[in-house]
């Protein structure tokens, strides 16, 4: 197990990596923790909630919403939860979503942390404090930026998710990779999703490498003024049709970041472009796709990086480097109409 701490603006969040479930016990006590979790992950994962305090909740980004809030806020109620009780968010990023979400506001905010069961929540959603739940086909429409108090990496929690939700995954650490770390990108090209799925110790750091590059990132621009915007790369088209098709997020991104690169092309003579493709396809990620451009774009003018005029769109320079480009609504318009 590894230790390390990060001092956020109001809170030092500790992560334990490569770490074993049983440590929770430590961390959070079963007397005042109330762990949160789904039925797919409660049903793989049965004896370890054995003697905790536990509500499930129905799985899937379909209960992302307040209905659901409003259903774990009256649990809280029944079972006794005070200022004084931790919530602990056990599953992938729905769970630590809403999680999170719930405690931030449960009570006026009480402490909370995250066991991410799936290589999404790992790498991306349960780590950087964004917490929310979604509007109608409208993506983490209301939410806020709140640090967990601890972040626990039990590998092991991976040897249940079938493939799709490995893929999921995938996407967001192709991602990182593009915006961040052309060395990531490259390793990536070498190696593929089967071999890391049977390397342990190859996926272990994987993990840790993608985790501390979006920590990096946060810790230097936690409430998204400036380079934070950079890890939406693909997420603006991806948000916009992820809920109008029922994709997974992965698969949503996926085609976002596909798009993002052939803009970047126009507009910033990226020039690898098609390794991108290749490497999403590589790891059973869709890249072009028929989608409805007009609904879309539609959807995309409600999106929380706008304002009334144009929207932050992230680009490619180069393989490693993403920039934030201000684009007009109008331009984007037509950049629209040519895919």
């Amino acid at each position: 197990m590894k230790k390390r701490s990060f001092q956020f603006s109001s809170k030092t969040v500790q992560y334990y990596f490569d770490a074993s479930f049983d440590l929770l016990e430590k961390i959070a006590g079963k007397e005042r923790a109330v762990l949160v979790t789904d039925e797919h992950v409660f049903a793989a994962h049965k004896k370890k909630f054995k003697g905790w305090n536990t509500i499930v909740l129905k799985p899937g980004e379909a209960f992302k919403v307040q209905q659901t809030v409003d259903v774990l806020i009256d649990q809280l109620i029944d079972m006794g939860a005070d200022r004084k009780t931790i919530l602990v968010g056990v599953g992938g990023g729905v769970i630590t979503d809403i999680t999170g979400y719930v405690a931030g506001i449960y009570m006026r905010g009480i402490d909370f942390g995250f066991v991410p069961t799936s290589l999404l929540a790992m790498v991306d959603a349960s780590n950087g404090g964004k917490n929310g739940i979604d509007v109608g086909v409208y993506k983490n429409m209301v939410g806020l930026i709140r640090q967990p108090s601890f972040l626990l990496y039990d590998y092991s929690l991976l040897s249940s998710l079938p493939l799709a939700e490995w893929q999921n995954g995938f996407a967001e650490i192709i991602k990182h990779a593009c915006i961040k770390d052309a060395a990531m990108f490259k390793l990536l090209q070498e190696q593929s999703l089967p071999k890391f799925r049977k390397d342990k110790q190859l996926l272990a750091q994987l993990v840790e490498r993608n985790v501390l590059i979006k920590t990096k990132v946060v810790l230097n621009d936690e409430f998204e003024q400036g380079e934070r915007k950079l890890l939406n790369f693909g997420h603006t088209l991806g948000h916009a049709i992820e809920n109008m098709y029922e994709l997974s997020h992965g698969q949503a991104i996926s085609i976002g970041m596909t798009y993002a690169a052939i803009i970047s092309q126009q507009l910033k003579g990226f020039k690898e472009a098609d390794a991108v493709m290749a490497l999403l396809s590589r790891y059973g990620l869709p890249t072009l796709a028929e989608f409805d451009k007009k609904k879309a774009f539609k959807v995309l003018q409600k999106d929380k990086k706008k304002d009334s005029v144009s929207i932050h769109y992230i680009l490619l320079e180069k393989t490693g480097k993403g920039v934030v480009q201000p684009l007009l609504f109008v331009q984007l318009e037509e950049i629209f109409k040519q895919f």
